[in-house]
C-alpha cells in the first residue's frame, strides 16, 4: 500500500481551490485509505475498561470484510441503511462499510423514542438496520418486518432470516445465533467488485434526523465531501493533533458533532479514540480520565459547567482568604491559575484541547476558563452545516471572551435583515460544509435556502472585527411590545448563574416574560435547613427575589413579569436542548385553566 504522506496531500491542486490537508479527496474511502497507509500499526480504537484495541490495519481489514459481505446481500449504491446503538468500534465500523461501498448511513440517536424511530425508518426507506441489542425493542418490527436485512452492533453478527420466528424481545436479539460478518470470506470476485465501486465527493454519505427545540425532525442530506471536508480544514486550524494523542470519547457519534470534529478528525491525524462505553456520570468519567489522561476532549458546555458550578464555585465561595485574593488585581491572576490547575488535573492531568460546542456557553463559565487559562475551544455550527462554521483555538491569544471565533476558512456569510442600531443579523452561510438539503421536503429547501444559495441558519449574530457574536435564535427572539429583539438567551444566563440555579427558561405571556426556573432543592434545603416541603414555599419566595434583583440589571423590555417554580427536569431533544415549544404550549394551557400543571407554584 501507498503511503499517502501529508506532504502529499498538500501538493494536490483541485479546480475548486480547496486545499487537502491529510487526504487527496473527500471521501469516506479516502479517508480509510489515507489514514491506514500511514498508521497501519497504531492503536486506533477501544472501549474503556476492555484490553482489546483495534488497531487502524484491524479496521481496515473488518470493513472490507463486512464490505464484502454487504453487496453479497444486494446493497447497493443508494441504498439506506440505519445505524441505532451507543458510541462504540462497532458502530465506526459499520458506517465506514456502508458508506465506502456507495449507501447511505442514517444514523439514529439512541434518545429517540420508538414512534420517532419508525417514523425515521419509513421516511428514510431504510433497507437494513444496524442495531444493537439495548436499542432492539425500539425496532423490533422493522426488524421482523425486514428480516433478511438486520446486522447485530454488538459482535456485528448477520442475524438469518429464519431465526427471526423466535426473536419476540430484547433477550432473544441478544442471544441469537448469527454469522460473523467481521470474518467473512472475501472471494475473488467479491474484491474485484469492490474495486470497481466508486464514490463521489458529492454522493451521500449521511442523511441525520434532527428533532430540534421546534419539535419537528427533518432529514439533514450531507455528502462525503460535506463531512470529510470539516473535519480536514480543522485538522490544523485550530489543534495540531498528533498519533500519539488520545481521544476520550463521550458524546454519542450519531450526532454530527462527535462525528466529525471527534471521529474523523482524529482517525485522519492517527490519534488513539477510547469510547467512555456508558453515559459520563461523574462516577464513571472521573476515574476513565484518571487513567486514560486523554489530550482531547469534546463537550457540550453542560458538563462544564456543571463542573463549575458544583467544584469550582463552591471552593471559591467558602474560602474567604481565597475570596480576598481574587480580588486584589496582583494576586488574582495567580488564584486563578492554581485553581486551573486543579480543573486540568480533573481531567487526567494532560489536556490540550477541551473542545465546547452544541449550545452556549456561560458568559461566567467562560470568564473563569479564560483566566485560569484552560485550553477550552469554542466551536458553532449545525448538523446542516457538518457542523463547522465559526471557532476557535484554544489558546488564550485566540479567544475573545463573549464571541464564538472566526468563520471557517471557505465558509462564506451574510447577516441578513441587520438592525441599524446593533448590527445583529440572522446569520447565512455557503461553503464546502452546508448540507445538500433536507431529504424528501422540497418544500423546506426553498425557505431555508436564499436565492443566491445561502443556508439560513435561524440564529443571530454579529460580527465585530471579524469575529462571530451569537444573540440567541431568530425563532426564540421575542419581539417586545415596542418593537424590541429581546433575547431569552441572555436573561437565563444570568438567572443560571445565581445559587441554587440549575436552569432557566424564559418565554412570552401576552406582553410580559416569564421565567421557569428549575432549583436545586437538595442544596437548598440542606443550606435552610428546613424540611423538603417547606424548602419548596422558601425556593419560590427565593426566586422572586431573584426576579427583583435581575431586574434592576435589565433594560425596561427584558423585565421578567413572572418567576414559577419548574418542579420537574425540562423535556429536551437528543442533543440536549430544551424543547422550548412545549412549554410555550404549556404555559398557555396553564393560563387557560385547561391544564393544572405548576398550578401550585403559580398561586403561591
Amino acid at each position: 500500500m501507498e503511503i499517502m504522506t501529508y506532504k502529499k496531500c498538500l501538493s494536490i491542486k483541485r479546480d475548486d481551490g480547496l486545499r487537502m490537508r491529510s487526504v487527496d479527496e473527500f471521501t469516506m474511502n479516502a479517508l480509510l485509505r489515507c489514514t491506514v497507509s500511514r498508521n497501519f500499526k497504531r492503536p486506533f480504537m477501544s472501549v474503556y475498561g476492555d484490553n482489546d484495541v483495534i488497531t487502524y490495519g484491524k479496521f481496515n481489514y473488518i470493513i472490507q470484510n463486512i464490505r464484502a459481505f454487504l453487496v453479497n446481500k444486494g446493497l447497493k449504491k443508494g441504498d439506506k441503511v440505519a445505524l441505532l446503538g451507543e458510541s462504540s468500534p462497532n458502530w465506526m465500523i459499520a458506517y465506514f462499510s456502508i458508506t465506502t461501498i456507495g449507501a447511505i448511513a442514517v444514523p439514529i440517536l439512541p434518545e429517540f423514542s420508538k414512534k420517532e424511530i419508525a417514523k425515521i425508518l419509513e421516511h428514510s426507506e431504510a433497507k437494513a438496520i444496524v442495531v444493537n441489542s439495548k436499542q432492539f425493542d425500539k425496532v423490533s418490527t422493522f426488524c421482523i418486518d425486514n428480516p433478511r436485512a438486520v446486522v447485530r452492533m454488538d459482535d456485528l453478527f448477520y442475524i438469518p432470516e429464519k431465526l427471526f420466528c423466535d426473536i419476540k424481545e430484547k433477550k432473544d436479539f441478544e442471544e441469537a445465533a448469527g454469522i460473523d460478518i467481521k470474518s467473512y470470506k472475501r472471494r475473488a470476485k467479491e474484491n474485484k467488485e469492490l474495486d470497481e465501486i466508486k464514490v463521489n465527493e458529492d454522493d451521500l454519505a449521511s442523511i441525520i434526523y434532527t428533532s430540534g427545540t421546534t419539535g419537528t425532525s427533518k432529514g439533514v442530506m450531507l455528502s462525503h465531501k460535506n463531512l470529510v471536508w470539516n473535519a480536514d480544514i480543522s485538522s490544523d486550524a485550530y489543534v495540531k493533533i498528533t498519533p500519539r494523542y488520545k481521544f476520550l470519547s463521550i458524546l454519542p457519534v450519531a450526532h454530527v458533532y462527535e462525528f466529525t470534529e471527534g471521529q474523523l478528525l482524529m482517525m485522519m491525524n492517527g490519534a488513539q479514540i477510547i469510547f467512555l462505553g456508558k453515559p459520563p456520570a461523574p462516577s464513571i468519567l472521573l476515574p476513565a480520565l484518571n487513567k486514560i489522561k486523554p489530550q482531547i476532549l469534546l463537550s457540550v458546555p453542560l458538563l462544564m459547567e456543571k463542573v463549575y458550578r458544583s467544584a469550582v464555585l463552591p471552593t471559591i465561595n467558602k474560602n474567604k482568604n481565597i475570596q480576598n485574593l481574587i480580588k486584589n488585581p496582583i494576586t488574582r491572576p495567580l488564584i486563578y491559575r492554581l485553581i486551573g490547575s486543579k480543573l486540568k488535573i480533573t481531567f487526567g492531568g494532560r489536556v490540550k484541547f477541551f473542545g465546547l460546542g452544541g449550545a452556549p456557553l456561560d458568559k461566567e463559565v467562560e470568564d473563569f476558563l479564560y483566566r485560569a487559562k484552560f485550553p477550552y475551544a469554542i466551536g458553532y455550527g449545525l448538523t446542516e452545516t457538518s457542523p463547522l462554521v465559526a471557532a476557535c483555538g484554544y489558546k488564550k491569544s485566540d479567544h475573545k471572551r463573549g464571541t464564538i471565533g472566526k468563520f471557517v476558512p471557505n465558509v462564506q456569510y451574510k447577516l441578513l435583515n441587520k438592525d441599524p442600531k446593533t448590527g445583529v443579523g440572522e446569520i447565512v452561510v455557503k461553503g464546502p460544509g452546508v448540507m445538500k438539503g433536507y431529504y424528501k421536503n422540497n418544500e423546506l429547501n426553498k425557505e431555508v435556502f436564499t436565492e443566491d444559495g445561502y443556508f439560513r441558519t435561524g440564529d443571530l449574530g454579529v460580527v465585530v472585527k471579524k469575529r462571530l457574536l451569537l444573540k440567541g435564535r431568530s425563532k426564540t427572539m421575542i419581539l417586545g411590545s415596542g418593537g424590541e429583539n429581546i433575547y431569552p438567551e441572555a436573561i437565563e444566563s444570568i438567572f443560571n448563574n445565581q445559587e441554587f440555579v440549575e436552569e432557566t427558561l424564559v418565554i412570552p405571556e401576552g406582553s410580559s416574560l416569564v421565567a421557569l426556573i428549575k432549583i436545586d432543592y437538595e442544596a437548598f434545603a440542606k443550606i435552610t435547613k428546613l424540611s423538603f416541603e417547606d424548602s419548596k414555599a422558601a425556593a419560590f419566595e427565593y426566586i422572586n427575589k431573584l426576579k427583583r434583583d435581575i431586574n434592576k440589571e435589565l433594560n425596561s423590555f427584558s423585565k421578567i413579569h413572572e418567576v414559577t417554580l419548574q418542579d420537574e427536569p425540562f423535556q429536551r431533544t437528543p442533543t440536549q436542548k430544551i424543547k422550548r415549544f412545549l412549554y410555550l404550549d404549556r404555559f398557555k394551557k396553564d393560563k387557560t385553566g385547561k391544564d393544572e400543571e405548576n398550578k401550585e407554584s403559580k398561586d403561591k
